[in-house]
C-alpha cells in the first residue's frame, strides 16, 4: 500500500486519497487556499509525508486529517481511507453540519405551485430594480 517514496506532492496525494476526482481539481483547491499543510497555505508542488496534518475545505465541509501512508496511485475508496486518519473533532463537526443542514432543509417550505406569467413579470421587475406593476 505504501509507495517506496516517503514524500509526494500534496495535489497528487489528495487525488490518490480520493478527496478530489481529478488532479487538476486538487491543484485548483490547493492553489485556491482550501488546503493547508501544518496550518500553512501551500502550493500544489509541496511535498507531504507521513505525519503531516492537512486541513481540506470542500464547500462548507472541513476535513482535519493526519497522513498515515503515502500512495501515488489512486486505489479503491476502502484502500484510500487507509491513507489518513481524521480527527474526532472533525468527524463531530461534520456530523453537526449535516444535522444542521437537514434541519434547515426541513424548515424551508416549497412553493405551492409554479409562478404564473404575471408572477414571473413581477419577479423580473423586482430583480432588475424596476418599479413596473
Amino acid at each position: 500500500m505504501t509507495a517506496p517514496a516517503t514524500k509526494i506532492r500534496v495535489d497528487k496525494w489528495l487525488w490518490a486519497a480520493r478527496f478530489f476526482k481529478t488532479r487538476s481539481l486538487a491543484t485548483q483547491a490547493v492553489t485556491g487556499g482550501r488546503v493547508h499543510v501544518n496550518d500553512e497555505r501551500v502550493k500544489p508542488a509541496r511535498l507531504v509525508g507521513v505525519g503531516d496534518a492537512l486541513t481540506v475545505s470542500k464547500g462548507e465541509i472541513v476535513f482535519e486529517i493526519t497522513i498515515v501512508a503515502v500512495s501515488s496511485q489512486r486505489r479503491p475508496a476502502v484502500e484510500a481511507q487507509l491513507l489518513y486518519e481524521e480527527s474526532e473533532q472533525s468527524v463531530k463537526n461534520r456530523a453537526e453540519q449535516r444535522e444542521l443542514k437537514k434541519i434547515m432543509k426541513l424548515s424551508m417550505m416549497a412553493p405551492q405551485s409554479k409562478p404564473n406569467k404575471r408572477d414571473r413579470r413581477k419577479i423580473r421587475a423586482f430583480t432588475r430594480g424596476n418599479s413596473e406593476k
